[in-house]
């Protein structure tokens, strides 16, 4: 009989890591000694360092001979070949969710764009870092439903960069606004099952976003 209990604590840690990475609980450029996890993770060194590893093919951690791991940083390079590959694969997955979505995922997505709204629009309740969380859940529902493994696995590690960085935090009051219109008008352009006019509202966005991250907002 196969003993699962080392995979389960990779999982485990893996999950607990990606969620700290992804909420912010540790920064771009955190120091993530294996050490240190397994004694907080009450896990021993070896899922940690599984964990590490496939996080490491996500795109969300940097591992570095001799040097250990870090909460992966971006460059401008990076960020130019992220959005590059986005502007290449992500109109042509929210095309085919456009063929793809029920209607209940439509009533998931228009409610995940409200609630982006509700919290990322100027004034006192304002809450950009749970803004960052559904726009998280948003673009991965998305992907969920245009069901294209292929695209879904290639953009995996790419659509994290935004959430690590905590773009929202940087957006100006148009860009911000432009953002969450986005949103609204993607799941619009599904209920009229227009891929092509979801396709260019995705170009839009992403367009936006990178404006936003590199400074450029020719």
């Amino acid at each position: 009989m196969v003993d699962t209990a080392p995979r389960r604590a990779s999982e485990r840690a893996q999950a607990t890591l990606r969620e700290e990475i992804l909420s912010g609980a540790l920064a771009a450029g955190a120091r993530l000694g294996e050490v240190e996890l397994a004694d907080r993770l009450g896990v021993s060194r070896t899922p940690v360092r599984e964990a590490l590893s496939r996080l490491a093919a996500e795109g969300l951690v940097e591992l570095h001979p001799h040097r250990g791991a870090r909460v992966s940083r971006f460059t401008e390079a990076d960020l130019d070949d992220i959005f590059d590959v986005r502007r290449a694969l992500e109109p042509r997955a929210t095309e085919r969710a456009a063929a793809r979505a029920t209607a209940t995922d439509l009533d998931e997505l228009d409610d995940l764009a409200r609630r982006m709204h509700a919290v990322g629009a100027p004034g006192p309740g304002q809450d950009l870092d749970a803004l960052v969380e559904l726009n998280r859940e948003f673009h991965a529902r998305l992907l969920a439903v245009a069901d294209t493994p292929a695209l879904t696995s290639a953009l995996a590690g790419v659509v994290h960069a935004p959430v690590v960085l905590r773009t929202f935090h940087t957006y100006d009051a148009a860009s911000l606004a432009r953002s969450l219109a986005h949103h609204t008008e993607i799941v619009a352009a599904l209920r009229a099952r227009d891929g092509v006019w979801a396709a260019a509202v995705m170009v839009s966005h992403i367009a936006n976003a990178r404006a936003v991250m590199t400074g450029d907002r020719r």
